[in-house]
């Protein structure tokens, strides 16, 4: 078998340009694993471009995708169960490179004549993987590295053709391969950070097995979304809806490089920015940018649309239609654009339009975790067509991008903040009274972080109010007043996230200066809930 070299992080990578019909892909069947995203993720980190698909597509819509290679994810069921999803078994003729991970691997191995069946002891978190066949797959995969495990079922025999590559000491095939036909199979998650050697792994796959270049890089990408976005709007007019966060500010910058004095932007101020940011918004665009924004105070329209509404789903919708009126209103005071442009990511699409297996069924069902305003929350009268040229992005990238189109620091690596505000940071009603208290509490939160250089250790930093009124005590009175909870989050791309380990005194800090400055509050807890279960935002 060939040891090819893989290249590395460091190595020279020619930039290609190419269209999406040419463009090299690696498919991701997807089978309800909560880490299929992430699986694309790594794929990208390698600059070779991905897309999670259903696990329904057939053979022949695969064969027309044309992709470099196919993994299967993991995922909740058991390939024995009566309605244990399965892909179409002719994808293994191919002739196309695929990986199976965890149940991905039980499928090919059940689908080929194997033989999975209950582990006798189940294994989950850390192993030590030990390396049978170190070529191939396993190229440059240290031997009794460190591998994520999460699995009760084991295969118990391997279908004819294969081989074993490498073992735990619960697992006896912790993978194997058929290296005649390049179908490889893991029961660990190399996608995950916890597994050492995964990324070398996913390197072997993509670059050796799968024989793909780094192609997709930031520099093809804005090429490549420039074409795109002066192929689909011509001579028209676009309309942008920004609010001055990485997203919308890289798109915008993104659209006026490729239509120029097409774009008009707008800000609309709903009323739920946080504390002088809209301020520092236009002086920002027109000053420094000299980028053109249209303001637009709706203070008083959102606050009205919101009035009584505590549920957080029609909060979205109705921020998101509100949004769009205004956008309507707008153009047509402006005049006629056939256009709205939205800074659209791969994570709000996932996370409004979500899919899992039914456990009882094996059917694929939405599920929702939460309607972003620009994607689950537009009216279906929406006059304006849609372009998204981020909307295959995460975070990460769309931050690679912002700089590469000369976007300043201080907007690429500001915090994510969601399209409907503070909003969806006061749980319950929204009212002019809990927007003042919490744009106060929240301002605390960022100057002490800033002033304490830690902004960027973490993925986001915010405060949230609750609708609920605790006792106090001040001056030796009573008060009965809201709490204020801190969420300060680390993550990579915001598809998971972890609590963050924030130093004692600095939330001590936090805590003394909102119960003494902030007007309406007496009580500061800290959320030391993970994404999941918990989600980043509150709602």
């Amino acid at each position: 078998m060939n040891t090819a070299v893989i290249p590395t992080e460091q190595a020279p990578q020619k930039v290609k340009s190419y269209g999406r019909l040419d463009r090299q892909i690696i498919l991701i069947l997807d089978f309800g694993s909560q880490y299929s995203e992430l699986i694309a993720r790594r794929i990208r980190e390698t600059q070779v471009y991905s897309e999670v698909v259903s696990y329904r597509t057939t053979a022949e819509q695969l064969r027309e995708l044309d992709p470099k290679g196919i993994i299967l994810s993991g995922g909740p069921n058991s390939v024995y169960d009566n309605y244990a999803p399965h892909c179409d078994p002719e994808i293994w003729n191919l002739g196309i490179p695929i990986l199976g991970v965890c149940y991905g691997m039980q499928l090919m191995v059940n689908q080929l004549g194997g033989e999975v069946l209950k582990a006798d002891r189940g294994e989950y978190g850390k192993s030590s993987l030990y390396i049978d066949d170190p070529t191939d797959l396993l190229t440059n995969v240290q031997d009794g590295t460190t591998m994520w495990m999460s699995h009760g079922d084991s295969v118990t025999k391997m279908p004819p053709g294969f081989e074993l590559l490498a073992h735990t000491e619960n697992t006896p095939c912790a993978a194997i391969a058929n290296h005649t036909k390049k179908l490889y199979g893991v029961q660990f998650h190399p996608e995950v950070v916890h597994s050492l050697g995964g990324l070398a792994l996913i390197r072997n796959f993509v670059y050796h097995i799968c024989e793909c270049e780094p192609t997709w890089t930031t520099a093809a990408f804005v090429e490549e979304a420039i074409r795109e976005i002066r192929a689909k709007v011509g001579d028209k007019r676009v309309l942008l809806a920004l609010s001055g966060g990485v997203d919308s500010s890289t798109l915008a910058f993104l659209m006026y490089k490729a239509i120029g004095d097409r774009l008009t932007c707008v800000f609309i101020d709903q009323g739920f920015m946080r504390k002088l940011e809209p301020e520092r918004l236009l002086k920002l665009f027109k000053e420094q940018f000299h980028i053109p924004v249209e303001y637009v105070n709706a203070r008083d329209r959102f606050l009205n649309a919101l009035n009584g509404v505590t549920d957080p789903e029609e909060k979205r919708r109705r921020i998101g239609h509100e949004f769009i009126r205004e956008f309507e209103e707008t153009s047509r005071r402006l005049g006629h654009f056939d256009y709205l442009a939205q800074g659209t990511l791969y994570p709000d699409v996932i996370e409004s339009a979500g899919t899992n297996v039914d456990p009882q069924t094996g059917e694929r069902v939405a599920v929702k975790i939460k309607s972003h305003h620009n994607v689950g929350g537009l009216p279906k009268d929406l006059r304006f067509k849609l372009v998204e040229p981020l909307r295959k992005l995460f975070k990460d990238e769309v931050r690679k991008v912002g700089r590469s189109i000369g976007l300043p620091e201080e907007i690429v690596q500001r915090h994510p903040f969601p399209g409907p505000g503070l909003a969806i940071r006061i749980i319950g009603e929204v009212t002019a009274e809990r927007l003042n208290i919490l744009r106060d509490a929240d301002l605390i939160v960022r100057q002490e972080i800033n002033q304490r250089g830690l902004y960027h250790d973490y993925w986001q930093t915010f405060a949230v109010l609750l609708p609920i009124k605790s006792v106090g005590v001040m001056g030796d009175q009573r008060t009965y007043a809201y709490p204020i909870v801190l969420r300060i989050v680390q993550s990579e791309d915001g598809m998971t996230a972890d609590w963050a380990r924030v130093p004692y005194d600095v939330l001590e800090a936090i805590s003394n200066r909102i119960v003494n400055e902030v007007k309406g509050v007496n009580r500061v807890v800290y959320d030391i809930t993970s994404k999941p279960p918990g989600t980043i935002e509150w709602e």
